[in-house]
């Protein structure tokens, strides 16, 4: 009996978290493209570039605080995929939270569609943007090093021992504003497979939809296993230091929630 219940617990707490990242990632394209939505379609609002990144980041930020402490407030798979890659995530959730993730993406899409109406979907899709976009290699390469950037101040925010607590959530929104900037009249500025899949699946155009798959990915597991090493290259010995010190750093470097699963 006792199993039998510690396992339906198990259970709950995952359905939560996929709950947490499904509603999260809803959040995430409904603030972030509905933005681009409001500067396509309504240009008196002057909506501007830095209008649209200031949304995504505290979007993003809203959501970290929100609901982080849930699921670890990934909602986006190329991070599942990346922490899993450095042990910071189970693999067996990666499917789960990567499906969850796709059904937020795609519920938001459809609210996009149905709250502006008209042949709009297109605004949702990630394609190089302009009239002469970027060829698919440096749009590419554009991808991986925004996303590697992103999960890269990701984990040396909140996942390190030694960051300041509390405002892992400001950094990562930080981050976003200054890739949407850099990299959204370029590429769109994706980062997150989820939300190109999930636009795609609404818009019914699967145009270059690999680039924003494959390159969030690699940029993210790059990111992920540059702060792996350089948290391996910089851990502290406790060889030469004093019991009481070597006892406070053993008890940082292992988080006291042993359930915890991503940046929290």
């Amino acid at each position: 009996m006792a199993k039998s219940h510690e396992s339906k617990q198990g259970h709950l707490l995952i359905v939560q978290k996929l709950v947490a990242e499904l509603v999260g990632t809803y959040m995430l394209i409904l603030f972030g493209s509905g933005s681009e939505f409001i500067q396509a379609q309504k240009p008196k609002e002057d909506i501007s570039l830095e209008g649209v990144a200031l949304t995504w980041a505290i979007a993003v930020t809203a959501i970290v605080y929100s609901i982080g402490h849930i699921s670890g407030s990934h909602i986006n798979p190329a991070s599942s995929i990346a922490l899993a890659f450095i042990g910071k995530f189970p693999w067996k959730q990666v499917p789960a939270y990567a499906l969850a993730q796709l059904i937020g993406a795609m519920l938001a899409g459809l609210t996009l569609r149905l709250l502006f109406g008209g042949n709009n979907a297109y605004l949702l899709l990630t394609l190089p943007v302009g009239e002469n976009p970027a060829s698919d290699l440096n749009v590419m390469a554009w991808e991986i090093i925004i996303t590697f950037i992103f999960l890269f101040v990701i984990c040396c925010s909140v996942l390190h021992p030694g960051a300041a607590k509390g405002f892992g959530g400001v950094a990562i929104g930080a981050v976003v504003f200054v890739n949407v900037i850099i990299a959204g009249p370029i590429t769109g500025c994706s980062m997150n497979p989820a939300r190109s899949i999930g636009a795609a699946i609404v818009a019914h155009n699967f145009h270059k939809l690999w680039i924003y798959i494959i390159s969030p990915i690699i940029g993210a597991v790059g990111g992920c296993v540059l702060y792996y090493f350089l948290q391996i290259s910089t851990k502290p010995s406790t060889e030469d230091l004093p019991v009481v010190e070597s006892r406070r750093i053993e008890t940082t470097l292992g988080h006291p929630n042993p359930a915890y699963s991503g940046y929290k």
